[in-house]
């Protein structure tokens, strides 16, 4: 296998069966590419209750700074249907100049071509004058619990530092070139539970039916929208992702309604002022409701998870300075800097340095046939070899 080719590096990933929390050889393939490099790995199991134990891999270049961190994931989504798949999901198949496999975008894709431009850059010029470092977890597809949130925390005991990181999530929408996430939205996630009194719909006064106060306290969740959004980022997005009562039968008033949420939110919030403005509206309606003569005050408990995600914003502009110059040359593209999506595992890694994501074209991640082109490989370790080369000039320059 030639290292500086990414086609090579990402069908022998894509090979390993990974699905989490399994390793399936991933995180061995990869070790050995970069000790071919002149890395020293480090691999490590991290184990928590009532989750699966998760590998994961810290690789690094160099001894001196300054220090660049790579994140990823070889974790992959399960294939689903294999027989709906035109390729074998594990096989990294050329058809059409496109490889197929799962993991092929999210995110072996990104690995592969951040290992082939660092073969590159190598072979070139030498290693880099300071430290790269790759920080793998087999956890971001599951719960994200034994993965990267405690290596980086066993990473920083054993004293390592990092001026800057990069994520290789897909993070363009339709073509090379489109888009740099220089921070993400905040997620919170919560239950909202209405009691009532179950009873025969043909006796309702001896019953109270805890829908109509589910709708107006659902109601009050979703309007006025919680914020308008601002230059940085989009409104914060609040949706109700269930409602169910538990009630087969159309002839039974149920006894509780419980409904589950999530929101997106942005810099404008705290996941503690985010609750504290969520329990006030909600508190409000159940007193409006009742000052509007409903029968029977509502009955309602709302709980949040403990695991919210903060937004972040990224600020450190040679980072991004270099990145986006790097995807101009390699594109002739200036790409969006973008706040949207969901969460990454670069909500962990900001809190230790500044962090921007980019990688691949992701329209067929976790999908059937999830494929990347061939020629989206290239580009994209292009445009990691270029920007190697501008973040270290720059960065050792300061």
């Amino acid at each position: 296998m030639t290292l500086t080719d990414p086609a090579q590096t990402l069908a022998a990933l894509i090979r390993c069966p990974s699905v989490t929390p399994e390793e399936g050889g991933a995180l061995t393939t990869l070790s050995g590419m970069l000790s071919e490099l002149g890395f020293t790995n480090d691999r490590v199991t991290f184990s928590d209750e009532d989750t699966p134990d998760v590998e994961n891999l810290y690789s690094r270049l160099g001894s001196s700074g300054p220090h660049l961190m790579f994140a990823g994931h070889t974790d992959v989504v399960p294939v689903g249907d294999a027989g709906a798949w035109t390729q074998d999901p594990f096989s990294g198949a050329i058809f059409d100049g496109e490889m197929y496999g799962r993991g092929a975008v999210d995110m072996k894709g990104g690995i592969a071509c951040f290992v082939s431009a660092l073969a590159r850059l190598i072979k070139k010029k030498g290693p880099p004058k300071g430290s790269v470092s790759l920080l793998i977890t087999g956890d971001e597809e599951g719960p994200s619990i034994n993965g990267t949130e405690k290596l980086l925390s066993h990473a920083a005991a054993k004293g390592e530092k990092w001026d800057a990181a990069v994520v290789g999530e897909p993070t363009n929408p339709d073509r090379m070139g489109d888009m740099i996430k220089i921070g993400r939205r905040g997620s919170l996630s919560g239950t909202l539970t209405v009691e009532g009194t179950q009873g025969h719909v043909a006796y309702p006064h001896l019953a109270d039916n805890p829908l109509p106060g589910m709708m107006a306290l659902a109601g009050a969740l979703l309007d006025p929208p919680l914020d308008g959004g601002n230059e940085r980022f989009p409104p914060t997005n609040l949706e109700i992702t269930s409602v169910d009562t538990g009630n087969p039968a159309t002839n039974v008033i149920p006894a509780r309604c419980t409904a589950k949420f999530n929101v997106r939110f942005n810099d404008q919030w705290t996941p503690d002022s985010l609750t504290d403005e969520l329990r006030r509206r909600l508190d409000q309606a159940a007193a409006d409701a009742a000052s509007q003569g409903q029968r029977s005050p509502v009955r309602f408990t709302v709980s949040f998870a403990e695991r919210a995600s903060p937004s972040f914003l990224t600020r450190d502009d040679a980072l991004i300075e270099a990145l986006s110059a790097a995807v101009e040359e390699a594109t002739g593209r200036m790409p969006a800097l973008s706040t949207t999506g969901g969460t990454s595992d670069a909500r962990f890694i900001k809190d230790y340095c500044p962090v921007v994501e980019f990688g691949l074209v992701g329209k067929t991640m976790h999908m059937v046939d999830e494929r990347v082109a061939v020629s989206d490989l290239e580009t994209l370790t292009g445009i990691y070899e270029l920007f190697l080369e501008r973040w270290f000039e720059s960065a050792v320059a300061r």
